[in-house]
């Protein structure tokens, strides 16, 4: 299927290219929190199909498996795919960019995407997408990061600017008319504007813990933004960035030595008409 795609997209596609195993050792575990919540919030029951798409290393996926879902995952990084397979042979795997998904209309009885929205250039077109592939009655729900962001995603920014690190100027960003605030409201209205009915949103609140170590190879390994701005330092501003970390993390270090990091998402759904 011919896709038309953005900067943006081409961005994200690049930036995550091969490093299916780095998310899983660092970032995963912070985006599996709304994985019950989000399935929940699509209805996801035993004996239905289930799309997830962005399925990323198949957190969402796999437990939708154990709820006795029919589960289809797609993601536009081979990488994640191959994990997800091995993680649940029994999904139906293809690989795919929203907003164009191989599959006829009203083909699902529930569709859920977990911090995907973040991750495309058209963020209004990616939701309708969720919604044409779900039959009317059925759900579509999704999670974003908030914006102001959470406590846990601004250490990175403190960080940077303990060490004195210059932000890169050039990354692709949205386009004024693709973009929409990440609040309730904006995600909500997002929602609505795809043709979705019943809309509701919420906050999702708590304390990611995770290993100093694990927090670190994120970025260390180029993923998301701090990943980027990382990878254009040299090596003693890494390690001016190391001793930040270091010094910045302490803060939220328990007495077994793991971070408890505070941090937020918002989870929205509603219904296909």
């Amino acid at each position: 299927m011919a896709t038309t795609t953005t900067d943006f997209d081409q961005y994200e596609r690049t930036q995550w290219a091969g490093r299916a195993e780095a998310f899983q050792g660092s970032f995963a575990a912070l985006c599996a929190h709304p994985a019950g919540p989000l399935l929940d919030a699509a209805g996801a029951e035993s004996g239905l199909r289930v799309l997830d798409a962005g399925t990323g290393t198949g957190t969402v996926a796999a437990l939708a498996w154990a709820r006795g879902a029919h589960v289809v995952a797609v993601d536009a990084e081979p990488s994640m795919l191959e994990l997800t397979r091995r993680r649940v042979p029994a999904a139906e795997t293809h690989e795919a960019i929203l907003p164009h998904l191989p599959f006829p209309a009203a083909s699902f009885d529930a569709a859920v995407a977990n911090f995907v929205v973040n991750h495309v250039g058209d963020p209004a077109a990616a939701v309708r997408e969720l919604r044409r592939v779900v039959r009317p009655g059925g759900r579509v729900a999704v999670t974003i990061w908030p914006y102001p962001t959470p406590p846990a995603q601004q250490l990175w920014a403190t960080i940077f600017d303990a060490a004195g690190v210059e932000r890169p100027t050039d990354l692709p960003r949205l386009t004024p008319d693709k973009d929409f605030p990440r609040t309730p409201e904006g995600l909500s209205a997002l929602l609505r504007q795809a043709g979705l009915a019943d809309v509701t949103c919420e906050t999702l609140a708590w304390k990611h813990r995770t290993d100093p170590e694990s927090w670190w190879s994120g970025p260390a390994n180029g993923l998301s933004s701090p990943g980027l701005v990382m990878q254009r330092q040299d090596s003693g501003t890494l390690d001016r960035i190391r001793q930040e970390y270091d010094r910045h993390t302490a803060a939220y270090r328990e007495e077994d030595g793991r971070l408890a990091l505070p941090t937020s998402a918002l989870l929205a759904a509603g219904t296909a008409t």
